[in-house]
């Protein structure tokens, strides 16, 4: 289930299998794009306007809103949920918020190029791991669900399911829209090549 409540009037996505989105960016994994080339290939994308997109299996990409709607998430089967703008005023997500009957992690981020996510990537990244691998649902969010949010996601993609930056954005971009400020890309762009040496 690729689409959640809340798709506006007039926003449109493309769908493809995992497997074949993996076959059309095969090419991106020798590639090191630059941060231009990054935002290039961002701009290019479709926009979406839902509140929630399944962007991997059981991997859901959404906004404040969404993270809001208990009843929505109930719906949805979600059994995690990472909040990519804990603490901040426009989204009250927080343990207590959710109960006993869903794991929350926070990450206290601001969408500005000069926070250093990169600190919160692995602890954020293995949250996410162990609610797809417990068979559960993980749903990712900020505010808007297309800048911190979307930078935790990229990294899992990287780090457990081993794709270069650029095919992971392209992934994505199959079920979302996102864009990731400068500073997180350039942090993505350097876990990009760490995770490339550690391969090599």
């Amino acid at each position: 289930m690729s689409d959640v409540k809340g798709e506006r009037q007039g926003s449109q996505c493309q769908t493809h299998s995992v497997d074949e989105t993996a076959r059309d960016v095969e090419a991106d994994e020798l590639q090191r794009p630059s941060l231009q080339e990054l935002e290039d290939i961002l701009h290019s994308a479709p926009r979406s306007c839902r509140h929630g997109d399944e962007v991997w299996p059981n991997l859901y990409l959404g906004d404040m809103y969404m993270s809001h709607d208990k009843f929505g998430l109930w719906q949805l089967g979600v059994t995690h949920v990472l909040n990519a703008a804990h603490g901040k005023m426009c989204c009250k997500g927080s343990a207590d918020f959710y109960g006993t009957t869903v794991k929350y992690h926070g990450v206290p981020a601001s969408d500005l190029p000069t926070f250093d996510l990169s600190p919160f990537f692995h602890t954020s990244v293995l949250f996410i791991h162990e609610g797809l691998t417990s068979g559960g649902k993980v749903f990712v969010n900020c505010a808007v669900g297309v800048s911190r949010s979307a930078a935790v996601v990229l990294a899992y993609l990287m780090i457990h399911r081993h794709l270069s930056l650029v095919s992971s954005i392209r992934l994505v971009q199959q079920k979302r829209w996102v864009f990731p400020n400068r500073g997180f890309l350039q942090q993505l762009i350097a876990l990009d090549r760490n995770l490339q040496r550690e391969r090599d």
